[in-house]
């Protein structure tokens, strides 16, 4: 049988499905069973969802879990986090509780500049291309002032616009460089708006321009596009106490087990091998809370993780320190969110979640994101450097191997009891259970 087929977007969802599992399944009726087990009952709600995207078949569920206890600039928050990933949501709340009585975690925006570039080529004298772009920078303003109003009414805008020769990287490529200022929303197409003005407007008046030669008015765009990597769209979050402070349960001697901290960033700092998995760890909570909030966990990945490259080399985003008996630690991550617009108006569980969190503003949520990677990361850290990273995390996955084993209540029961005092691992698991039930 053929899978390919012609005018799948123009058929019914019924006709989707139904495609799909007499082309894919060998038992299609289940197929198609547990594909509409997944269906809101909810009619108008299952319809809200289906035009999301394209092609929509059924919805795919994340658990949306929360961490409270967070104290940020003094406020008090329950973060919402949808993630699939098990004891995330565990180890943001104990680092919560933990920094919690400690002052709580404090938060900074830096900036919140954002970026879009027009990328075109020009075959022509470059000191021409100067005196051409400073003549009609202007009209780039002047020619989006329909798209712009309302976002200035708001104290939004076009900062700046700069003509960038890019020649020595690749072959008459040049650049105009836009930076905006978007307030409460993401901006991705209010700035993609304005690029496109910015192009018409560019090979317009090139048209125009009496100095070009001939060959030289044809500029030929190649594409406007916003950019996701936003060095200048900056938070800092942070936490620090006294080194004594620090003591705890798992923390009898709080030096030593500041200066392993330490040292386990610095590790961090310099191998690129630790450092992925380092900030694989601080996106487990931003990622959680951008999805959560109906963010774009894509974009915000892509530039984070191009921030942690920009001294050359691919490094730890937080940093730590011991000074005059202080302990610190610290990040500061680019995060170009939105608290309007996009799905923060239209997906239920995101106003939920938004709601949950206060309403915050576009820079708040900026603050509380942060706030739930670095609290991430401080869990990670001060569980490699005590205990070890898999007596929590596994006894977190216990249910998901006694799901995937189908245990029954019974069995449940019996295995917890078990690994109470015995270590997690999945082939200790099954064999347990295979004990128990043989």
């Amino acid at each position: 049988m053929t899978k390919t087929i012609s005018g799948f977007s123009k058929l019914t969802k019924e006709e989707k499905i139904n495609w799909i599992a007499s082309t894919y399944f060998s038992n299609a009726e289940e197929a198609i069973s547990t594909i509409k087990k997944y269906w809101n009952q909810d009619t108008d709600l299952q319809k809200l969802h289906d035009e999301f995207i394209e092609n929509t078949i059924t919805n795919f569920y994340l658990p949306l879990g929360v961490a409270p206890n967070f104290t940020i600039n003094g406020k008090d928050y329950t973060i919402p986090f949808a993630v699939e990933e098990s004891s995330v949501v565990a180890a943001a709340s104990k680092a919560a509780k933990y920094w919690g009585s400690r002052g709580g975690f404090k938060a900074t925006i830096i900036n919140t500049e954002k970026i879009g570039q027009v990328h075109f080529i020009y075959k022509g004298d470059k000191l021409k291309l100067e005196t051409f772009f400073k003549q009609i920078k202007p009209k780039f303003f002047t020619e989006t002032e329909s798209i712009t109003k309302n976002m200035q009414k708001r104290g939004g805008g076009i900062l700046d616009i700069e003509l960038r020769d890019k020649t020595s990287a690749l072959e008459n490529y040049y650049q105009l460089h836009a930076t905006f200022e978007t307030k409460d929303s993401m901006g991705a197409n209010f700035i993609n708006s304005c690029l496109e003005q910015f192009a018409k407007t560019l090979k317009n008046e090139a048209l125009d321009f009496e100095e070009f030669t001939t060959d030289e008015k044809n500029i030929v765009v190649v594409m406007s596009i916003l950019s996701n990597y936003v060095p200048n769209c900056l938070v800092r979050a942070e936490v620090s106490c006294k080194i004594e402070d620090l003591a705890e349960k798992h923390i009898e001697n709080p030096q030593e087990f500041a200066e392993k901290f330490v040292q386990a960033v610095r590790i961090a700092e310099i191998e690129p091998y630790r450092a992925v998995t380092h900030n694989k760890g601080i996106m487990n909570g931003i990622d959680a809370v951008v999805l959560a909030t109906g963010n774009d966990f894509r974009a915000v990945e892509a530039g984070v993780h191009a921030y942690a490259s920009r001294e050359g080399q691919y490094a730890s985003l937080s940093h730590a320190e011991i000074k005059d008996g202080i302990f610190r630690f610290w990040m500061e991550v680019p995060l170009a969110l939105g608290t309007v617009g996009g799905l923060t108006s239209l997906h239920p569980m995101v106003k939920i979640a938004l709601e949950m969190l206060g309403k915050p503003s576009a820079q708040e949520l900026m603050q509380i994101v942060a706030v739930a990677g670095l609290a991430q990361n401080f869990a990670a850290l001060r569980s490699l450097t005590t205990t070890g990273i898999q007596q929590g995390h596994m006894k977190m996955h216990l249910m998901n191997i006694l799901n995937q084993f189908q245990a029954n209540q019974e069995e449940r029961k019996k295995v917890i009891k078990h690994f109470e005092k015995n270590t997690v691992s999945h082939s200790a698991v099954v064999d347990y259970l295979e004990s128990l039930r043989s």
